[in-house]
C-alpha cells in the first residue's frame, strides 16, 4: 500500500517496501532511519534520497567511481552483519555530494554510505586513516 509524504519536492508517493533503512541513521542525523530514493528527473550521476520521517531532510548522493575510478570500500564482517548480507553479496559505496554557493562540488569520500540492494539496508561508515576528505573536491 502506497504512502504519501510532503517534501521540499512537493507531495511524494512511495511504497514503504522500497524504503532504504539506515540501521544507525546518518552522521548528525542518527534519529532518521528511513529514506526513499527520489525519481531522477535528469540523466546523470547524481540522485536524491529523501527522509520519510523529516520532510526537510534530503541528501544528494552519487557513486564516487563515476569520478574516482580507484575508489573502493569493502564492508568488513561487522558492517556486513548490520547490512544483513554475506561476503559475496552486492554492496555499493555511495558518497554524499555537497554543492556550495561557489559551485565547487565536493564528495564526502571519508564517510561513504554502504548500501546493500538485497536487504535495502544502508550504513554510513567513517574510513580511518583515509587519504580522502569529507569535502573531497571533484577536480583538483
Amino acid at each position: 500500500m502506497k504512502k504519501t509524504i510532503m517534501t521540499r519536492f512537493g507531495e511524494v508517493e512511495f511504497d514503504p517496501n522500497d524504503t532504504v533503512r539506515f540501521v544507525e541513521g546518518l552522521v548528525g542525523f542518527e534519529n532518521l532511519r528511513d529514506f526513499i530514493v527520489m525519481p531522477n528527473k535528469k540523466n546523470g550521476p547524481l540522485f536524491w534520497i529523501q527522509s520519510v520521517e523529516d520532510p526537510e531532510i534530503a541528501f544528494v548522493l552519487t557513486d564516487p567511481t563515476n569520478f574516482f575510478l580507484d575508489y573502493k570500500v569493502i564492508p568488513n564482517d561487522r558492517e556486513r552483519s548490520k547490512l544483513g548480507i554475506e561476503k559475496d553479496d552486492e554492496c555499493h559505496a555511495l558518497a554524499v555530494v555537497t554543492v556550495p554557493a561557489d559551485r565547487k562540488v565536493t564528495l564526502n569520500l571519508m564517510a561513504p554510505i554502504l548500501f546493500a540492494p538485497a536487504t535495502n539496508r544502508a550504513i554510513q561508515v567513517v574510513l580511518e586513516n583515509s587519504q580522502y576528505k569529507t569535502r573531497h573536491p571533484l577536480s583538483a
